[in-house]
């Protein structure tokens, strides 16, 4: 094992970590170094109460910080051990990373560690090229590796009866002013280092499309466009539906969106079947599975998607210093 990580370290990795996803890219995440090792924290000031209340998002992204942040130690070199959930009294801090023997980077760890600038979320319709065998089960095998699952949602009906729940749930959360201001608040029509700019939100959702999507100020669509009649949804689940299994499922769900870009492919978020505890149920059982639903993606090939803004690493670093 290392002797421990330095502060240079943890810049270099954290500048990679805040690349992730985060629900209304409030990116709800800190990082520390303390006493040699690397945590991953929640920034509490950071969390949605209307949206999120349960804190679930807040997890998820920050699994998915905290894969990044192995990706980039692992391709440095300097692999760590990650110990979810450290502290019981510290229930923010979601994992701690000590050193490892060092090693050199896998391929697979390359390939993903490239994908890192490339993956954006994309909001906009997808093209009608169908995703090929290959490419699904290589998503499959991402979620795997993480201790999670990923269950394709093939056919028109399969498909039809996955809208419907998730309709349904979007018409639930719609009904909410808190959770609409609460969305409001965090859509970007000026320069800014988090939130969602208008131009990245995606086009208006119009009442004949398949699929929800949040308004996030995008551009109206031509009378009668539809997004894809048919399109690739996905839904990631893990074992259970505690703190850890949604920071796992965070992992996972990185390294299924890096495995995505690493392939060319596009994908977006739909999180609405997750945030209502009836759809989420609805959708399990759908399914077939044991587990929880984590998330559901839209997966496809489109033109590129638009780089959404990330606060500078300064503002997120803290590093413990010992009594002395």
């Amino acid at each position: 094992m290392g002797t421990g990580y330095t502060e240079a370290q943890l810049r270099a990795a954290a500048a990679d970590a805040v690349r992730a996803p985060s629900l209304h890219n409030t990116q709800p995440w800190r990082f520390r170094l303390r006493d040699g090792a690397i945590e991953v924290c929640v920034d509490p000031t950071r969390r949605l109460p209307a949206t999120d209340p349960s804190g679930w998002g807040t997890r998820i992204a920050g699994g998915a910080a905290l894969f990044n942040l192995r990706l980039s130690l692992a391709v440095a070199g300097a692999p760590a051990t990650v110990r979810l959930r450290p502290y019981p009294a510290e229930p923010d801090v979601l994992a701690r990373l000590v050193p490892e023997l060092p090693r050199r980077p896998t391929p697979t760890e390359l390939s993903l560690y490239a994908a890192v600038p490339r993956r954006f979320s994309n909001r906009a319709p997808f093209w009608p090229d169908p995703v090929p065998a290959d490419a699904r089960w290589r998503l499959g095998e991402a979620a795997r590796a993480e201790q999670c699952w990923l269950e394709l949602v093939i056919g028109v009906t399969a498909v039809n009866a996955f809208a419907e729940i998730a309709r349904s749930a979007h018409r639930v959360l719609e009904r909410d002013p808190a959770y609409r201001a609460e969305r409001a608040a965090w859509v970007r029509t000026e320069p800014a280092p988090d939130g969602v700019p208008a131009r990245a939100g995606g086009p208006q959702t119009e009442p004949q499309d398949l699929l929800p999507s949040r308004g996030f100020g995008g551009l109206d669509r031509a009378p009668g466009r539809d997004f894809e009649p048919e399109p690739l949804v996905a839904v990631l689940g893990a074992t259970g539906n505690t703190v850890v299994d949604q920071v796992l499922a965070g992992q996972a769900l990185q390294r299924v969106l890096l495995t995505a870009t690493d392939a060319g492919l596009a994908v977006s978020m739909l999180s609405q079947p997750i945030e209502v505890s009836g759809a989420r149920e609805a959708l399990r059982l759908s399914l077939g599975r044991f587990g929880t639903p984590q998330m559901v993606m839209r997966i496809g090939y489109g033109q590129p998607g638009v780089a959404t803004p990330r606060r500078s690493v300064d503002e997120v670093l803290d590093v413990a210093v010992a009594p002395g």
